[in-house]
């Protein structure tokens, strides 16, 4: 039980990477080098499973880096349930957050207050994704 409880409380600290909702029937985990992405529907495929992943806590500084820890997070979920296949639904940015600076000043004499101010700041993003797990027929 208080290793429950620890477990659940760093997933809440630190966040989930990847996550999945099981809505089929898992196989036996694979190697996710097997997974191959799909932007299409194969002609013959069973769900296994909805995904969902982000680049959240990778190095990945660039947009097609950060896709990239996306797809390879999502390979490794699916590869866990056993599927052979991600029927892609989307890759996008989500703002986690920004970063700014400023400075200013401001004078006061009697009942009068003058003030000039200089900010600026930036969005943060990370991608995310989405897409089902599936076992394609062979």
């Amino acid at each position: 039980m208080r290793t429950e409880l620890l477990l659940a409380t760093l997933a809440l600290l630190t966040g989930c990477v990847s996550s999945h909702v099981l809505i089929g029937t898992a196989r036996p985990p694979i190697s996710p080098d097997e997974v191959k992405i799909y932007i299409h529907p194969p002609a013959k495929y069973e769900e296994i499973a909805i995904l969902e992943s982000s680049s959240k806590g990778s190095f990945a500084i660039t947009a097609q880096g950060k896709t990239n820890k996306v797809v390879e997070r999502l390979k490794e979920e699916a590869a866990k349930l056993g599927a052979n296949g991600i029927l892609l639904q989307g890759i996008s940015d989500q703002q986690v957050g920004a970063v700014g600076t400023g400075f200013g000043t401001a004078t006061a004499s009697g009942n009068s207050a003058f003030g000039v101010g200089f900010g600026s700041s930036t969005a943060a993003y990370q991608k995310a994704g989405n897409g089902m797990a599936i076992y394609v027929q062979p």
